[in-house]
């Protein structure tokens, strides 16, 4: 018969539910579907069932509880109502925010920044599973580096991406604490002079992995199905490769963006870099977009069916449909590496075409203009390239023969 929980029974606890500690009467672990744990006092006080929190594991460990548990017991053995004494120790503070409600709070305010619903997420995800179960019930100015610690390193050599951009958002919440004055102190999730002297550098045990492409001497090739196709999906993919563009500018693209001497103009609210990109439009792509609003005339998008967008899976499920390991965005690879190994055409103009931000702020200063027109020969080259196999003078079709 068991007499009550062990240390290792409590850690190894993981369905969700109330578990009751026989050797201490009225101590319960109760399990969130989330995955936290609470040590909770239940108790009956004048006719009235009622819950004391006693804290959350593993920060109160099972021998605390226990200690908790029968100072309460004792409290009620006297006729008075079990107090929560340890917190006595300092003044209470009401409005002081625990570390949960502060993190929703906080990314509730900065979600208005992020142009896709994922990202919101992928933040309120990884603080809920990998955080909240660790700090959650903690007050901010409470946390410290071994609780940092105790989040990241399960998941630092296996999920290194994931926990890399967890400590961001933990470096981040923390910070907005210490603005606030909500806790003083250094920010115990800082990575320089900090947490990279205790855990391994992230590129040097995370594999890169580099999304599949085409390799560029198959991409007239393969032009050549999508125009037998001629299917929506199949034309926004031509036109997302003659582009190099991403995959949401095309698909909530409108045709009152393409204005005066064919040029697209994308709104900065759907760049990856928030700024406004212009792309100059080459004959083959006009040309597909005057096919793409023939078959559905009413739509206000660049590529629809029965006037809605097309879903961000289109152009992914037909390509896959036919090269099963490739992506679509591997496409921008290709034309990168056709514009650097065959052509003669700056690597500043390429960049440009793929919208790429530039991290050098000083570089990025002196570099203002969006170099249109040298970007206009690249992409008219790329566009001949990608239909005939050659551009200017240059034939690479026979070679590519002559090579398989």
């Amino acid at each position: 018969m068991k007499t009550g929980f062990t240390d290792p029974y409590v850690k190894n606890l993981k369905a969700p539910g109330r578990y009751t500690d026989p050797a201490v009467s009225g101590l319960n672990l109760n399990i969130k579907r989330q995955g936290g744990k609470y040590w909770v006092f239940r108790y009956l006080f004048a006719g009235k069932r009622r819950d004391l929190s006693l804290g959350s594991y593993p920060e109160i460990t099972l021998k605390e509880a226990r200690k908790r548990a029968t100072a309460c017991r004792i409290d009620l053995m006297q006729g008075k109502r079990p107090s929560t004494y340890w917190r006595n120790a300092e003044p209470v503070i009401t409005d002081k925010p625990i570390f949960r409600d502060y993190a929703k709070e906080c990314i509730e305010g900065k979600k208005a920044e992020w142009k896709n619903d994922k990202h919101t997420y992928q933040w309120f995800r990884t603080i809920e599973v990998f955080a909240n179960p660790v700090i959650g019930s903690m007050h901010l100015d409470e946390i410290n580096t071994e609780h940092i610690l105790r989040i990241l390193s399960p998941l630092w050599n296996k999920k290194t991406e994931t926990a890399t951009r967890l400590r961001g958002r933990l470096e981040w919440i923390i910070a907005s604490a210490i603005t606030r004055g909500l806790r003083a102190g250094s920010n115990p999730a800082t990575w320089r002079m900090h947490l990279e002297t205790l855990l391994p550098k992230p590129s040097k045990i995370a594999k890169v992995i580099h999304h599949p492409a085409l390799p560029y001497k198959q991409v007239p090739e393969f032009m050549l199905e999508l125009r037998e196709n001629g299917c929506m999906s199949a034309l926004a993919l031509e036109f997302l490769i003659l582009n190099a563009s991403r995959s949401g500018e095309i698909i909530f693209g409108r045709r009152c963006e393409v204005g005066e001497g064919s040029i697209w103009t994308i709104p900065a609210d759907r760049m990856k870099s928030a700024k406004e990109h212009r792309v100059p439009l080459g004959a083959r792509s006009i040309e597909i977009l005057q096919i793409a609003a023939s078959l559905d005339p009413q739509s206000p998008y660049l590529f629809s069916i029965d006037g809605k967008p097309l879903s961000n899976m289109a152009m992914l499920m037909y390509l896959r449909g036919r090269h099963s390991k490739l992506t679509v965005h591997g496409f921008r690879s290709a034309f990168r590496d056709w514009a650097a190994e065959e052509t003669s055409h700056s690597s500043e103009a390429a960049e440009k075409a793929l919208a790429h931000t530039i991290n050098n702020q000083t570089e990025a200063a002196y570099r203002r203009g969006d170099l249109l027109e040298p970007r206009r020969k690249l992409m008219k080259d790329w566009e001949d390239y990608c239909c005939t196999g050659s551009w200017g003078n240059v034939h690479l079709l026979a070679t590519n023969k002559k090579a398989a």
